[in-house]
């Protein structure tokens, strides 16, 4: 049976239960339970605090985990990163006082309160940048108006909270993170992880895309191929109508509208756009 760690609280485990239940596992009902068997799929979930989810994968413990690749990175866990799964994106950055700070060399012999120390302190070491780093467990924007830090290294999302404490970001961004699979680094696949793994991608995909239908002439279906070229191939089917043909393909969520809107322009009629619950590619 495939063990699988997933976030208990927090940003993470919303998401991750519903990317779960599409995906067709069955998920704890009580917000308190700890662990959930799925005898059908043939798995088990075991709920725990995102920041433990690689130490627990790292040591063999469990088999899969879902966390933030900046957890997992900064867990410095025996444990790597399998898939990305879309979903809890934020980016991670330096910030300190305005004006005081432009470039990641002013940190030289600084003092940078972070709640991702892993983080930090192998980044500034790539970059040959000696720095003291302070641990705090939350609310780093706090500490260089209390003292405690030169400047701070935490995730940024719309970068209110620090206007708030008079801080500003500067350099490039620490790092990129977002919900990740994960399993043990240098291990054999657990049994069972190629369907759990397959399931998630389908999700994923299911996500990305949605299924386009439409009528279109047959002396204008290779132009509008040309805009919704699919998977594979898109399939295209004769209509009773002379002339005409109907065309189903999968088009990237994103740009479905315009491509709604250029079908339209070459003569297609009947342009249907329906969610995809499910697939396999």
């Amino acid at each position: 049976m495939l063990k699988i760690a997933v976030p208990n609280k927090g940003a993470l485990a919303e998401s991750a239960a519903q990317m779960l239940a599409e995906a067709g596992y069955r998920q704890r009902r009580n917000p308190k339970d700890l662990v959930t068997l799925d005898p059908d799929n043939d798995v088990e979930f075991f709920y725990l605090r995102p920041r433990d989810i690689a130490i627990y994968v790292g040591e063999g413990t469990l088999d899969v985990g879902v966390t933030g690749r900046d957890l997992l990175l900064d867990s410095r866990a025996h444990a790597t990163e399998n898939i990305a799964l879309g979903f809890g994106a934020s980016t991670f950055r330096f910030a300190a006082p305005i004006g005081t700070m432009s470039t990641i060399s002013d940190l030289e012999g600084a003092r940078i309160a972070t709640s991702y120390e892993g983080i930090v302190e192998t980044y500034l070491a790539e970059r040959g940048i000696s720095a003291d780093v302070v641990r705090l467990d939350g609310a780093v924007e706090s500490s260089v108006r209390l003292g405690v830090a030169d400047a701070i290294a935490d995730v940024v999302e719309t970068g209110s909270t620090l206007r708030q404490a008079d801080l500003e970001v500067f350099g490039d961004p620490i790092l990129s993170s977002e919900a990740v699979l994960i399993t043990r680094q240098d291990a054999p696949e657990p049994d069972g992880f190629a369907v759990f793994k397959r399931r998630l991608d389908s999700v994923i995909v299911a996500r990305t895309y949605v299924m386009m239908d439409y009528d279109i002439r047959v002396d204008q279906v290779e132009k509008a191929v040309e805009l919704t070229p699919g998977i594979e191939s898109p399939t295209v089917s004769p209509l009773h109508r002379e002339g005409w043909v109907a065309v189903r393909s999968m088009v990237p969520r994103e740009s479905a509208q315009k491509v709604m809107d250029l079908l339209f322009g070459l003569g297609a009629r009947g342009i249907l756009v329906t969610d995809i619950l499910a697939c396999r590619i």
